[in-house]
C-alpha cells in the first residue's frame, strides 16, 4: 500500500532501544513520491502522554479540535517530530485518517532539524 505525507497510520513503532516496539498511531512525514526503491516510510510518533508537550519539536493535538477529530485520535495527543522512525511498510497495519494542514508539523521539523 502507498502511504502519503499526512497519513495517520497504525504502526508497530520501534522503541529507542530498537529491541522492542509498540503498536501506536504515527504521522507519515516523508515527502510524497520519494522513490528510494526501499519498501519503507518515515513516520513521527503520536503519543497520548501530554507530559511530552511544550517543546518546539512537538505538536499538541486536542481530541476536540478539528485536527483531532479528523485524525480520529481517542485522546488529546502530541505528535513528536523529535521521535521519528523509518519503518518497513509491512509493519504499518492501516491508514487511520489523513491530516491535511501540515503547517505546524513543518515548523516542528524545521525546529528539530534546523532546516
Amino acid at each position: 500500500m502507498l502511504y502519503n505525507r499526512g497519513d495517520v497510520v497504525l504502526v508497530l513503532f520501534p522503541n529507542s532501544n530498537l529491541k522492542t516496539a509498540k503498536r501506536r498511531p504515527a504521522l507519515v512525514i516523508q515527502v510524497d513520491g520519494l522513490q528510494t526503491g526501499l519498501p519503507q516510510t518515515i513516520v513521527a510518533m503520536i503519543s497520548s502522554n501530554l507530559s511530552r508537550t511544550g517543546h518546539v519539536s512537538r505538536v499538541l493535538v486536542p481530541k476536540s479540535s478539528v485536527d483531532g477529530q479528523r485524525m480520529g485520535i481517542h485522546s488529546d495527543s502530541v505528535i513528536m517530530v523529535d521521535n521519528i522512525a523509518t519503518v518497513q511498510k509491512n509493519v504499518i497495519d492501516r491508514r487511520i485518517s489523513i491530516w491535511s494542514d501540515l503547517t505546524p508539523i513543518d515548523a516542528a521539523i524545521r525546529a528539530t532539524f534546523g532546516v
